[in-house]
């Protein structure tokens, strides 16, 4: 088994905690819990690079190991980063459990070092038609991240 954590924060007080979890070559399992965001759907990523320095501007675009569009977690064209949404609940705060097949944390491929990105607003999942809905799934600016 192989574990990982990623510690959010914001300067527009925007908290969280994000562990990863996978055992043998078994999907990865990621549990969190967030707050300090406005209620909705917020798009959730891992992000090329785990550098923060600037920021989370700094994080570069989302995972994509293999070249592929912006999807939903479901769809075989997708960034292995594209975790899709998060809801956050009237009070400000999610908690969720996301299972995927994309992030391992050993290999070639690892999401470990990596940041991983809340975002302002909804991804479309690559479906909005929006210019960006390919790339970003129009996810909006990035409101917390951590590695």
């Amino acid at each position: 088994m192989v574990k990982a954590v990623a510690v959010l924060g914001s300067s527009e007080g925007v908290t969280g905690t994000v562990h990863f979890v996978q055992e043998g070559d078994g999907p990865t399992t990621v549990t969190g819990s967030l707050s300090g965001l406005k209620p909705g759907l917020h798009g959730f990523h891992v992000h090329a690079l785990g550098d923060t320095t600037n920021g989370c501007m700094s994080t570069g675009p989302h995972f994509n190991p293999v070249g592929k569009e912006h999807g939903a977690p479901e769809d075989e064209n997708r960034h292995a980063g594209d975790l899709g949404n998060v809801t956050v609940g009237d009070n400000g705060t999610a908690t969720f459990t996301i299972t995927d097949k994309q992030i391992p944390l050993t290999g070639p491929n690892s999401i470990v070092g990596r940041a991983v990105v809340v975002h302002s607003d909804p991804d479309d999942l690559g479906k909005g038609g929006h210019e960006l809905s390919k790339t970003t799934g129009n996810a909006g600016g990035r409101v917390a991240c951590g590695e």
